[in-house]
């Protein structure tokens, strides 16, 4: 998951054309979608494809909301074979490369509608809505605006044709703002009831029940306490009041049980987010709290967790309903707000820490995993030029630009916003993990020199296309057999442990990656590992040359480690030095490539599968 998003939820906006990107990416950012494109006409995007059809057909068999911005009528002739259950139908919208036009083909039952209605508005455009519903009563009652869960669907379609028949509609208990609003015929005495409660209910012949999101469980715990205690705890004081699952909002708690797996089990297992405040805001609740404890106090400066959480989320006006009941290792109670509670406006979420390598900077290389978390980021931090190759996937965020030889302020920037409860992309090039980011992370994990906030958020690292990988893919496939990277940088890493490392790999016969080859003030250190691989393998052993891989200007050429002159490299290169055993070969269109054989031509086939191969 990402943030509140699963990958199945994320909308992905469509485009055929260069043309089309620019108000693709709009849509995209407007709706927190990806951007797909066509291989052979668009230039940037979150990923491309090639077949039309193909992609769209399995975008539409997971589930995945599609915006095309293409002529409806080629939209319905890709997904005609596929439709069959309007019920199991995820939004599908066609958007005029213009942007005068959003039309929902279908869907309109999922949040088609209202996409339509989103993306409309923000390019100034009109919405064709043409379900009967919504045109006839200004309402889809079989999709509730946010904050509210209708119980029943399945008894929509008998309901809405009543309606439509003529028939009238009144409310079974309290009423919503929504629902007054609309041009529903509201009747003393109607055959067609709508219920909007927050508790439990079996629904009667032609009645839609819809519950607002309007409780929160307040939770607290021991550290390590069992998910599975938890989540019945929960389970008890949502029994204990009546209430429907489905009106609880939020899961809440203090701070410093932000990384408490138990909580996130609990919100995890309702589907709603965790939310936390510090003891502060939860000791100004001790006046409205039921059970005050000076034990809770002593070991968390507040009065009381479980109940003060609650209260706390649901505001002045909101009520304790269900007082803070006990397991062996964990409390809960539950509150209800006087209105719908947005739990984005409720405390704070636990942070996340998104460690991404963005590969050489080209959106082809960069995996879109790597581009959903970017995407899913409020805040981006990294080295200037990193950002900058992200383009217009930095677009509405916060970027956070350092220099070169800011690396430790940088990670400990990234992971302090992630602490405030924000989420961050920690963006490096390459892979993240490799002469990256992502060590320094779980160093400061390890070691301390950040916040009690910073030290419990989440942390997800996603791998990226490493320097040594794009060279050898440039170059044909010099690590096809056993082989090592090596920094020469002597900034972190003595240089003596240096030596022993490059005699290793030559004694060894590894192919070698050599990273930060050079610098301004440093050209000794590849001078020395060629003189000291020299004395392992033949002067003809091809080296590769690999600078500004996947970016303007780059240029990998071959030469002899015999000829390796240290003037021909700069920062911006990494230098893979072949084995003994490393070959070059010449095809007919005249390119060199360079390869390591493991032996494979020489061998019968044996059968060998999987990794053994």
């Amino acid at each position: 998951m990402m943030g509140s998003q699963t990958v199945s939820s994320i909308p992905v906006v469509v485009v055929l054309t260069e043309a089309a990107a620019l108000l693709g990416r709009r849509i995209a950012s407007e709706i927190s979608g990806e951007l797909h494109g066509a291989s052979t006409r668009v230039i940037s995007a979150d990923l491309h494809f090639g077949s039309v059809k193909d992609h769209v057909q399995a975008l539409f068999s997971a589930g995945r909301p599609i915006i095309a911005v293409m002529a409806s009528g080629a939209l319905i002739r890709l997904l005609a074979p596929l439709l069959s259950d309007k019920r199991t139908e995820p939004p599908v919208l066609a958007v005029a490369e213009d942007g005068s036009s959003v039309v929902p083909l279908l869907g309109g039952h999922h949040g088609s509608n209202d996409l339509a209605r989103k993306i409309a508005v923000a390019l100034s455009g009109h919405a064709a809505i043409t379900t009967a519903g919504d045109l006839k009563f200004g309402v889809a009652l079989d999709q509730p605006p946010e904050g509210y869960v209708l119980a029943n669907p399945a008894d929509a379609k008998a309901v809405m044709a009543e309606l439509v028949a003529g028939a009238g509609v009144r409310f079974g208990g309290s009423s919503a703002t929504w629902l007054n609003q609309s041009r529903l015929p509201f009747e003393q005495e109607a055959r067609v009831t709508l219920t909007v409660t927050d508790q439990q209910k079996t629904s009667d012949e032609l009645e839609l029940v819809y519950h607002p999101r309007t409780l929160v469980l307040g939770m607290g715990c021991e550290r390590h306490a069992k998910r599975e205690e938890a989540i019945a705890l929960a389970e008890e004081a949502l029994a204990k009041g009546g209430f429907a699952r489905a009106s609880l909002a939020a899961v809440c708690s203090i701070d410093l049980k932000a990384d408490e797996t138990a909580i996130h089990a609990v919100a995890a297992h309702f589907g709603v987010p965790a939310r936390f405040f510090t003891a502060a805001v939860l000791e100004a609740e001790a006046p409205r709290l039921k059970n005050p404890s000076d034990v809770v106090f002593a070991e968390v400066g507040c009065h009381g967790v479980a109940e003060g959480a609650a209260l706390a989320a649901v505001g002045a006006d909101g009520t304790l309903v269900v007082e803070k009941i006990k397991s062996k290792g964990a409390t809960a109670a539950i509150a209800r707000a006087l209105y719908v509670v947005d739990p984005e406006t409720v405390g704070r979420a636990r942070g996340t820490l998104f460690v991404v390598g963005i590969g050489p900077g080209s959106d082809g290389w960069r995996s879109p995993e790597v581009s959903r978390m970017v995407e899913a980021s409020t805040d981006l931090v990294g080295y200037s030029l990193y950002l900058d190759l992200l383009g217009p996937l930095t677009d509405g965020k916060t970027r956070h630009d350092f220099d070169l030889g800011k690396e430790e302020a940088r990670v400990v920037h990234a992971m302090e916003l992630a602490g405030e409860g924000k989420t961050v992309a920690m963006v490096c090039s390459g892979d993240a993990g490799i002469y990256a980011m992502a060590t320094l992370v779980f160093e400061l994990f390890d070691k301390g020199g950040i916040s009690d906030g910073a030290s419990r958020i989440e942390v997800h690292v996603s791998p990226g296309i490493s320097a040594l990988q794009a060279a050898a893919a440039r170059i044909g496939a010099p690590l096809g057999h056993d082989f090592c990277t090596i920094s020469l940088s002597d900034l972190l890493t003595p240089w003596e442990h240096i030596q022993r490392r490059v005699k290793a790999a030559g004694e060894g016969d590894f192919v070698i990656a050599f990273y930060n080859p050079v610098s301004m003030k440093r050209r000794t250190q590849l001078a020395y590992a060629r003189d000291e691989l020299l004395k392992y393998r033949p002067l003809t052993t091809p080296v590769i040359l690999a600078t500004n891989l996947g970016r303007e200007g780059e240029n990998v050429r071959t030469v002899p480690l015999g000829e390796l002159n240290v003037d021909d490299v700069d920062m911006l290169t990494v230098v893979v030095v072949g084995s003994s055993e490393s070959r070059t070969v010449t095809t007919g269109d005249g390119k060199t490539w360079v390869y390591t054989p493991r032996g494979y031509s020489g061998k019968a086939d044996s059968g060998m599968k999987g990794n053994e191969a």
